[in-house]
């Protein structure tokens, strides 16, 4: 994979771009994905007929990196993007323009830790290298286990690489732990034996969460296509409930992992439809995004300086019509 550059200078990048980009909608609404289970019913969606069914027309797009989602939806080549909360916050704070119209997943044990058989707690990591993706949800839960251990990025030999990569060099020997998701947390434990699971999302529940984000302006002129799209998520998220057999093989193609693997990896993820938003959107998920702030403001001062308040980060007129429905 080729070198990419700098999260900050590429963001500020972006910026410019999604400044002079025009917000016209295409007949088919692209959205930017990555192989990550939380962002399933989107496949499923798109496989089973439902977003046509709600009256839009949906493109799946894959990518590996935040980094080149964020170039995608400031290029104009992608109309919406899945998106971590604290990559999220992060864009804001960089004066990307880039708000949230659904959240679509919280991850539990699908975000982990993992390292070599001499590594079996958070603190024994002092002095050790750690592979995960600068500003993405693994850059987050490092720096969260690392504090919560008394410990911060300066006890550990920092690896930037992408999610998909952390686990491969684990088992290669490059580093000596790693931070990714699912599915590639299975694929490392089950190629490498010795390899095991120190921390996970759960020790913080809401850390790790999923919104569906686009350009304020681009989202404010399509509301309409957004509620088509909500539903036909909706659909997938039901669909994926009663139907677990067939909906999660449809996921677990969509990110290359086994049934075997996809099975248990899948139990640490919830999934959120529109009326499960309104819900959260009462106040639990403002109370989570206070958090992951204030926890990113003094681990990543350099990426993020504010707490960006709820009401700035999300555009819920959408999905809350969705839910009224």
């Amino acid at each position: 994979m080729s070198t990419k550059a700098p999260l900050k200078s590429l963001l500020l990048t972006a910026a410019f771009c999604l400044a002079a980009a025009p917000a016209a909608l295409a007949d088919t609404i692209k959205i930017g994905v990555q192989p990550w289970l939380g962002y399933g019913p989107l496949w499923v969606a798109a496989e089973k007929g439902f977003f046509k069914e709600a009256g839009v027309d949906v493109e799946l797009v894959n990518f590996n990196w935040d980094q080149d989602l964020t170039a995608g939806l400031a290029s104009g080549n992608l109309h919406l993007v899945a998106a971590a909360t604290n990559t999220t916050l992060v864009n804001i704070n960089q004066n990307i323009p880039v708000v949230g119209i659904l959240v679509m997943d919280e991850a539990s044990t699908a975000d982990a830790v993992i390292a070599g058989d001499a590594i079996k707690t958070i603190a024994d990591l002092k002095g050790k290298s750690v592979a995960y993706e600068r500003g993405a949800t693994s850059d987050l839960l490092l720096n969260y286990a690392l504090k919560a251990n008394g410990m911060s990025l300066a006890d550990v030999t920092p690896v930037p690489m992408g999610a998909s990569e952390a686990g491969l060099a684990l088992i290669a020997g490059r580093v000596d732990a790693a931070v990714t998701y699912e599915p590639y947390i299975s694929t490392a434990l089950r190629q490498d034996d010795k390899a095991s699971v120190i921390y996970t999302a759960a020790e913080k529940p809401g850390l790790i969460s999923d919104l569906l984000v686009g350009n304020p302006d681009w989202v404010k002129a399509n509301q309409k296509d957004l509620e088509a799209v909500i539903r036909g998520w909706d659909m997938a998220v039901n669909f994926v409930r009663e139907n677990p057999a067939e909906g999660g093989q449809m996921i677990a193609d969509a990110v290359g992992a086994p049934m075997e693997e996809f099975e248990p990896a899948f139990k640490g993820v919830h999934l959120f439809t529109s009326k499960e938003n309104a819900e959260i959107l009462k106040g639990q998920y403002q109370d989570t995004v206070a958090a992951i702030g204030g926890i990113m403001i003094e681990t990543n001062p350099e990426d993020i300086t504010r707490i960006v308040p709820a009401e700035e980060l999300l555009n819920t007129d959408a999905v809350l019509a969705v839910a009224a429905q």
